[in-house]
């Protein structure tokens, strides 16, 4: 495929959605693409991407969700389900042409969800390890990690608590330390992706809705919405994720007879191969789009 010069940097716009404001953007011309970021992260995460996604000839949207980025961050109950309400309804508005979502971890699970939910707006999706929830299911933790993810969670919401804990979580420094960790390569931790994270947890509502998140129910599970596939899928995982373990990608690595889904494991690559290594990622990407159609 030809690539052409790259496109200029992305510009936020905005809309209206259930009376808050979501930022958006728009990027190059063609078939169209969402892409749709993972918990705490904003379209600034795509940066690396959308430049060469519209070079390549594709049409690029991403939005921030309600919460993240430079969208307001009401104080209220957040779910999986408000956030497809919202890709629903943005997709209605702006794009109103059958799209390919593209999603890292919760994002990817929302892409997943859109396509199973929503088929007629989609025509496959692509996922970048992808969550098994919004947040663990105690079923699915051992007693002792069980202990400690509640107690987290309690501490979180915490009314005194859970401001400190947030402050501490927040710092840019630790921001850092926790990027090392699911980062493959850490020249990929920048300054600007420290900055990026950190700037929307200085809202003055971010500690109230990172603990309404915290607490919100985990959602389908990816087995479950498998199910209910009909359209091709692109699966890519960083196989050094301590987050989202490739041991848990089974259901994609080994799939229900005549689901039609590509998978591909990324060494020495964490959590978010997009901006990790995203030039292992834009070949395989083009590839299967290309074959898409």
């Amino acid at each position: 495929m030809t690539v052409a010069a790259a496109a200029p940097a992305w510009t936020p716009r905005t809309w209206t959605w259930q009376g808050h404001r979501i930022c958006w953007t728009r990027v190059g011309e063609g078939q169209p693409l969402l892409l749709i970021h993972g918990f705490g992260a904003s379209i600034g995460h795509w940066s690396k991407n959308m430049p060469a996604l519209a070079a390549a000839g594709y049409e690029v949207w991403a939005l921030d969700l309600l919460g993240f980025g430079a969208s307001d961050k009401p104080v209220q109950d957040y779910s999986l389900d408000l956030w497809l309400e919202l890709l629903h309804d943005f997709w209605a508005e702006h794009i109103q042409r059958p799209v390919v979502p593209v999603g890292n971890s919760i994002g990817a699970l929302l892409a997943l969800m859109l396509t199973t939910r929503h088929p007629d707006l989609t025509r496959g999706a692509v996922l970048l390890n992808c969550a098994g929830g919004l947040n663990h299911r105690p079923e699915e933790l051992v007693l002792p990690l069980r202990l400690v993810m509640g107690g987290f969670a309690w501490a979180v919401n915490h009314p005194w608590i859970g401001p400190l804990l947030f402050e501490q979580v927040r710092r840019p420094a630790s921001i850092r330390r926790t990027l090392y960790q699911v980062y493959g390569n850490r020249e990929s931790v920048t300054d600007e992706l420290v900055e990026l994270l950190y700037r929307p947890s200085c809202d003055p509502t971010a500690q109230q809705v990172f603990a309404a998140i915290l607490r919100a129910p985990a959602g389908p599970t990816p087995q479950e919405l498998l199910a209910q596939l009909t359209q091709p899928l692109l699966v890519l995982w960083g196989a050094s994720d301590p987050w989202t373990p490739i041991q848990g990608a089974d259901c994609f690595r080994q799939p229900a007879e005549g689901l039609a889904i590509e998978f591909h494991a990324l060494a020495d690559t964490g959590h978010c191969p997009h901006d990790d290594r995203p030039e292992v990622v834009h070949p395989r990407l083009l590839d299967w789009l290309a074959r898409l159609g």
